[in-house]
């Protein structure tokens, strides 16, 4: 049991307390103004106490990968070392950071962003194995555009050296550690997922196989980057499209699995997660975001992404749907981290429809319950802080005065109008009148200032 003030140890780094900020979309680019915007995001959760941040994904490859419009890239070591301004500032406030990387794979916008596909035809889109016959489906119905190169054995090794050449720049520029997106469809959840990965080389075939490459991360982190502490998501498909139409998936017990031989690979954190085998709102459940879609500053540049009004209307229409099956339920994640945590000693890591004080400390096992055991190590958020950048000051106890009560709560209210315009390339902002209002009354009260 711990509460969300004490220190843990992640890989040997401290950190301060339990509550970290969970990866999302900083749309900061690699422009003359990336630093700074990054800063910006980044450092108010520093100051208002938050233990650790992780900086969304970061793309590890010079071109493609990128699954939404102004992504970073961090092969490039120039670009890279200006960021320990950023690092600095964090380590100012007594705050870790870590680095997620990323490559998008399939779910890159080579294959959905039509305009960027019109820009860029020659880039391909790297798949791990031939499309499954339902992307190919999608392809004929003209839904998305699929034209994959699959990547050779020889490729998948170079592509692991990007994740450790990117790893090693990071360290440089001070970052505290790795955190690797291990889901939400990028690469890595399709070298891990029985849905995507076919291959019959030393990385498909079984379970074992599908982990390797994840293994042969680890080694060239390590080997470039040293004993930096490394984390990484860790999927379970569950919410996927059921049987018939989708058959082979991860289930809990196959995310479970995974967990026990990320431990024995040498990982020192996970983060698990439910996800789907395709982009959808499994990642970010809550309501249908009204608001972003009918933003008429924003419907030229949803239509140049999707193709067209038509195919907005008909994205528009699926995201209308999944936020009916999807709704959001506080802690989605809880029963799969609590099984992961039951099989490993490393920290596990929870995030996913976490809102409440009283919640945390439920999930970290110090809540009313003295019988309850842990769900996981820390918890964290990723959409409430585009609400409340220095949300920590209103959920932690800073220097064991101004306790907090238990239905401190955070004002994000799941309603996603923060992340549908980021198709376009918009800032992860909060976008929501009555959120916006009542932080600004919290701001005039000083609430947010650490005492």
């Amino acid at each position: 049991m711990a509460t969300l003030e004490e220190p843990i140890e992640i890989g040997g780094v401290r950190i301060a307390n339990r509550l970290y900020r969970a990866p999302v979309l900083e749309c900061a680019g690699n422009g003359p103004d990336a630093v700074e915007t990054l800063i910006e995001d980044l450092e108010p959760a520093a100051e208002s106490g938050v233990g650790l941040l992780c900086q969304g994904a970061t793309i590890v490859s010079a071109e493609g990968g990128c699954a939404a419009p102004g992504m970073t890239r961090v092969h490039d070591p120039s670009f890279v070392s200006r960021l320990s301004r950023l690092t600095d500032r964090i380590h100012d406030h007594g705050s870790r950071i870590f680095l997620q990387l990323e490559h998008g794979g399939l779910r890159s916008m080579e294959t959905w962003h039509a305009e960027y596909r019109r820009g860029h035809p020659d880039l391909e889109q790297l798949a791990v194995s031939e499309l499954p016959w339902q992307l190919r489906l999608f392809d004929r119905l003209g839904f998305l555009s699929y034209d994959p190169h699959v990547l050779s054995t020889d490729e998948v090794y170079d592509l692991a050296a990007e994740f450790g050449r990117s790893a090693a720049y990071a360290v440089d520029a001070g970052y505290d550690g790795i955190h690797l997106s291990g889901a939400n469809m990028g690469i890595v959840q399709q070298f891990l997922s029985p849905f995507y990965n076919r291959r019959d080389d030393e990385f498909g075939g079984s379970p074992e196989a599908r982990l390797e490459f994840l293994a042969l991360v680890h080694d060239e982190i390590r080997d470039r980057a040293g004993d930096v502490p490394l984390m990484t998501k860790v999927p379970a498909e569950t919410p996927s499209p059921p049987s018939p139409i989708v058959r082979r998936t991860l289930s809990l017990a196959d995310g479970v699995e995974i967990a026990r031989r990320l431990e024995r690979i040498g990982y020192d954190a996970v983060v698990p997660v439910r996800t789907s085998v395709v982009w959808d709102m499994s990642i970010v459940r809550g309501e249908y975001p009204e608001r972003a879609w009918t933003n008429e500053a924003l419907r030229r540049e949803y239509d140049a992404a999707f193709g067209g009004s038509g195919r907005r209307k008909l994205v528009a229409f699926g995201n209308r749907l999944e936020s009916v099956v999807y709704d959001t339920e506080p802690a989605w994640n809880e029963s799969f981290c609590r099984r992961v945590r039951e099989q490993v000693s490393i920290p596990v890591l929870a995030e996913g429809g976490i809102r409440e004080r009283g919640e945390m400390d439920r999930l970290l096992g110090s809540g009313g319950d003295t019988t309850a055991t842990a769900a996981c190590d820390m918890v964290g958020m990723a959409r409430p802080f585009y609400a409340e950048p220095r949300l920590g000051a209103r959920l932690l106890e800073h220097n064991g005065s101004d306790a907090v009560e238990s239905d401190e709560r955070a004002l994000c209210e799941s309603c996603n109008n923060c992340t549908v315009p980021q198709v376009t390339g918009a800032p992860g902002i909060c976008r929501t009148p009555s959120v916006l209002r009542e932080r600004g009354e919290l701001e005039r009260e000083g609430v947010y200032d650490r005492r």
